[in-house]
């Protein structure tokens, strides 16, 4: 193994235990000022705990496409490959506590968030599939269209939840601590991510290009992993406090945010529109994603009338659909 691969990956260990460690003291100080600030559980978990756990995501595709030169496969592989994974990580969970009785604990408003997620991820396929090659103040159509659809998309979410207060258990049971605390821990845990972000991106292109593995694969199989650590987090934590509403709404919330990351990373990148840079594998995830999302939506909105080993069965195969796309796209990067 050479020196500069050596120090790569080392770089790259670090930065993935920092996102990891830093990833979850967002979602803390998230879920503190939700609950200082007097918000529901709905909004914590589509809002705050998924912008929180996907800051990684988003320092790390802004430091991709300004990379010398830029590496925009690594980006979209990211992005696309954290939807998937954050699916694989709703199944898992799911199975883990409880399998049907999990899903019975998540409202059934929970579908508007899930229908975007598809959407959105949906919408970048396709965006990245036609190719508008059209820009505005360096801004791609497409990424206009992706930011219109979240803004639209999370006000109908932000109109269609729950109305009853969500509620009384929200409160944060770690130790006290004041609202300003909460904020400052916020910011200086947020610039952290950043910075670390910054350190994965670079050494996930040094690896990429000294070993020759495909930088779309990368992103897709090993980026994407690190930088789901907080929703993996956040989401065991929720589920632990029997808050499933607050873990899926995040889960979902952050798959929404991620494809919005494409729009905030577009004006970073000098080599035309970001999503346009699509290619195999990212459709595969992209698409797979798509799929997930859907059987998700299936199984929450039909957790009532599935019986248990049915609903099981389900997260079952979403793991399994998991695991083989991940072999595909594998066997694509390294061909």
């Amino acid at each position: 193994m050479s020196a500069d691969l050596t120090v790569a990956i080392l770089v790259f260990l670090a930065s993935a235990i920092a996102v990891g460690f830093l990833g979850a003291g967002l979602a803390k100080y998230g879920d503190a000022l939700a609950s200082l600030t007097g918000l529901g559980r709905m909004f914590v978990g589509s809002i705050l705990v998924a912008l929180a756990t996907s800051l990684p995501e988003l320092s790390t595709n802004i430091s991709a496409v300004r990379l010398d030169p830029p590496n925009p496969q690594l980006a979209l592989g990211d992005v696309l490959g954290s939807n998937m994974l954050n699916l694989f990580i709703f199944a898992m969970v799911a199975l883990v506590f409880g399998g049907r009785r999990f899903l019975q604990e998540v409202s059934p408003r929970q579908g508007y968030l899930i229908v975007l997620a598809a959407a959105m991820t949906g919408g970048a396929v396709l965006l990245g599939a036609v190719g508008l090659d059209l820009s505005l103040l360096r801004i791609g159509v497409s990424s206009v269209i992706l930011l219109a659809v979240y803004v639209v998309g999370m006000w109908l979410v932000y109109q269609n939840r729950a109305s009853d207060g969500d509620g009384e258990d929200d409160a944060y049971h770690g130790s006290e601590i004041s609202l300003t605390k909460a904020w400052v821990m916020f910011g200086l845990v947020s610039v952290g991510v950043i910075v670390a972000g910054i350190f994965l991106a670079w050494s996930t292109d040094r690896v990429a290009e000294i070993t020759g593995v495909a930088s779309s694969t990368l992103g897709i199989l090993a980026v994407s992993v690190v930088t789901s650590f907080p929703e993996l987090s956040a989401t065991v934590a929720a589920a632990r406090m029997n808050a499933a509403d607050l873990g899926v709404a995040g889960i979902f919330g952050s798959a929404v945010f991620n494809i919005s990351i494409l729009a905030y990373a577009d004006p970073f990148y000098s080599g035309g529109v970001l999503v346009n840079q699509m290619d195999t594998p990212h459709m595969v995830a992209g698409g797979t994603a798509i799929g997930l999302i859907l059987a998700a939506l299936a199984l929450v909105m039909g957790r009532n009338r599935l019986p248990a080993p049915v609903a099981s069965a389900g997260l079952v195969l979403m793991t399994g659909v998991w695991v083989a796309a991940a072999i595909v796209v594998g066997a694509m990067g390294t061909a």
